[in-house]
């Protein structure tokens, strides 16, 4: 990101805060609700459950797209406003998975990766009970559901990364993966964050120490993450990254306050070194938790360019100046899981 753009966006009036807290975003009512994927137990949590929104009328199995939300892993809410994403996908006969998976209160890293993969099991496993194609799963995430997106692209039936939870003997690898703001290279975003660390700032009002014992990547992983670079690694999509990745798509804000910009610029780069498929938006304007607003805000669109990279060849398209829409996702899709219309 050009600091010198950053600087002058924000003094035009862009603004870096988070997104305020909102109503529940519109979209249909799941088809089936609170499946459980793996062993669950309602009374601590919602973290191994799902739901599913099935295109109406569907004449053939359906592509699905799981929805992961974020909270800083501090909460197990990944299904929270899956509805939303339905409502965009639906019309091209997309089906929606809204997963829940563990919170850092609840277990700590390795866990929440092991639950997004026992949930693609579930899903490929039970597709034909639900009308899905089991040979097109893809997933988006935003904020820590970004990172979990990015994970489960990256690992795709690595042995030491499947855990033991739900479903086994299926793949949990997915066919293409959208992360918003991802969080990726944790060691990293005290470096890059667009204010100086904070330890009185608030989170989601000011720019808070990511180096912090209190952190959400320290508690992910269980250790202030400066203290344990080794257990930090292991949580890091980047260091995952190999020619068997999947097309993955990178949307980030370049006001963001929480999530540095860099973050997704460094898996990005990661995916181009490798030859991979992939795609980084940048909107200099975008603030942090404004995912489905950055497909149909054209006031966060300012500035906004489009680069990619690709496995055949390894060629590399230059950025662009470019307004990303609902349709920007939909194409993405398709072409990754070879959808035909």
């Amino acid at each position: 990101m050009n600091r010198t753009l950053l600087a002058l966006l924000i003094a035009a009036g862009a603004s870096p805060l988070a997104a305020q807290p909102g109503t529940r975003l519109a979209g249909p009512a799941p088809t089936v609700r609170d499946v459980a994927y793996a062993k669950s137990d309602s009374t601590t949590g919602q973290g191994h459950l799902l739901d599913l929104y099935l295109p109406p009328n569907a004449s053939a199995p359906s592509p699905v797209v799981i929805f992961s939300h974020g909270s800083a892993w501090f909460a197990d809410n990944g299904r929270l406003d899956a509805q939303a994403l339905a409502a965009e996908l639906h019309g091209s006969g997309y089906a929606v998975a809204g997963v829940s998976i563990r919170s850092s209160r609840q277990a700590k890293f390795p866990a929440q990766l092991h639950d997004i993969k026992a949930a693609i099991r579930w899903l490929r496993a039970n597709a034909s009970k639900y009308k899905l194609d089991p040979d097109r799963i893809a997933i988006v995430g935003e904020s820590s559901g970004g990172w979990t997106a990015a994970m489960a692209a990256v690992t795709g039936d690595v042995p030491d990364l499947e855990g033991a939870e739900g479903t086994t003997g299926v793949s949990s690898a997915v066919q293409a993966a959208i992360a918003f703001y991802p969080p990726t290279d944790f060691l990293q975003m005290d470096a890059w964050a667009l204010r100086p660390c904070d330890p009185a700032a608030a989170v989601g009002r000011g720019a808070f120490c990511h180096d912090a014992a209190s952190s959400p990547e320290s508690q992910l992983v269980g250790c202030a993450i400066q203290s344990c670079k080794d257990a930090v690694q292991r949580a890091n999509p980047i260091h995952y990254v190999s020619r068997a990745d999947p097309p993955i798509m990178i949307i980030h804000g370049g006001s963001d306050p929480l999530v540095p910009h860099a973050q997704g610029e460094l898996l990005y780069q990661a995916l181009n070194k490798a030859c991979r498929d992939a795609v980084f938006i940048s909107m200099p304007v975008a603030g942090h938790g404004v995912w489905n607003r950055m497909m149909s805000d054209s006031s966060l669109a300012a500035a906004a360019t489009r680069r990619a990279t690709s496995a055949t060849g390894c060629a590399v398209e230059q950025p662009k100046p470019y307004t990303p829409t609902w349709t920007t996702i939909v194409e993405f899709l398709d072409r990754s899981m070879q959808v035909r219309r």
